[in-house]
């Protein structure tokens, strides 16, 4: 395992999280005993999956004392003000300017408009996010990423993590009544991947805080319950734009104007 780190960690993080994802996927097109709810308990496994892998193989690898250092990205809170304005405002802001201009150019919206009351939706949206999304940084940005750009330049290794992300997310798209399932997957993947160029800015300039990064992806999708309207489309070319103006003006080497090896 020492040798292909990496490896060993997509195989560990799919494998976790898909062994909660497949039988809930099942289960929603009918099929017994997956039918079941209990079968739902597992889905414990798809949100704590990629930081559990990360832990399994940091701990093998390097010993207990760099899991702490993995986890502990988590509660780095020394960052400058302006990037929690990012953080927090910088999700609000891209949805906005997608719905601008999915309406200016009438864009069928990927989802309709939410039914019910919006805050509760956005609530329920931003627990949920709140439980999940920081072990998914634990394995993307906090293992994943830095292990990768020892070995390519922040744009690679980027790219390289967009996609798998992108990928581990597939049984969600076979998930009869799941939000996901309703988009149309190749601009959802392009998305995925372009919006990854964000978190490792964000990363990167923050000298490894998961905390900003996580914050960025939960901003992202509790504002995406509240900023209706809004093309996938649109998204997912708006990111690439994002992501090219990154790389132009902070440099691909390492996507952020720190020293590369402050960045892992």
């Amino acid at each position: 395992m020492s040798k292909h780190l990496v490896v060993w960690f997509y195989i560990l993080a799919f494998g976790i999280s898909w062994l909660g994802w497949i039988p809930t996927v099942i289960g929603s097109h009918g099929i017994a005993p997956f039918i079941n709810p209990s079968f739902q308990f597992l889905l414990i496994c798809s949100a704590v999956g990629p930081a559990l892998a990360a832990v399994i193989v940091t701990q093998i690898a390097y010993g207990k004392e760099q899991v702490g250092n993995l986890l502990k990205a988590l509660i780095q809170w020394r960052v400058g003000l302006v990037w929690y304005l990012v953080g927090l405002v910088g999700p609000f802001a891209l949805l906005l300017v997608a719905q601008g201009v999915t309406t200016f150019f009438g864009l069928s919206a990927t989802q309709p408009t939410p039914q019910g009351d919006v805050f509760s939706l956005a609530l329920a949206t931003f627990l949920m996010s709140l439980f999940a999304n920081p072990w998914e940084e634990v394995g993307w940005r906090g293992f994943a990423r830095p292990h990768l750009q020892k070995r390519y330049t922040a744009v690679v290794a980027t790219f390289i993590v967009g996609m798998l992300w992108g990928l581990w997310h597939l049984p969600l798209f076979f998930w009869k009544g799941n939000p996901i399932s309703e988009y149309p997957f190749l601009p959802w993947f392009i998305s995925t991947v372009a919006g990854s160029f964000i978190y490792t800015w964000l990363y990167n300039s923050t000298n490894g805080s998961l905390l900003l990064v996580t914050l960025f992806h939960i901003a992202l999708n509790t504002f995406s319950v509240v900023i209706s309207g809004v093309s996938i489309i649109t998204l997912a070319l708006l990111e690439v734009v994002v992501a090219l103006v990154l790389v132009v003006i902070v440099g691909g080497a390492n996507l952020s104007r720190r020293e590369r090896d402050c960045a892992g």
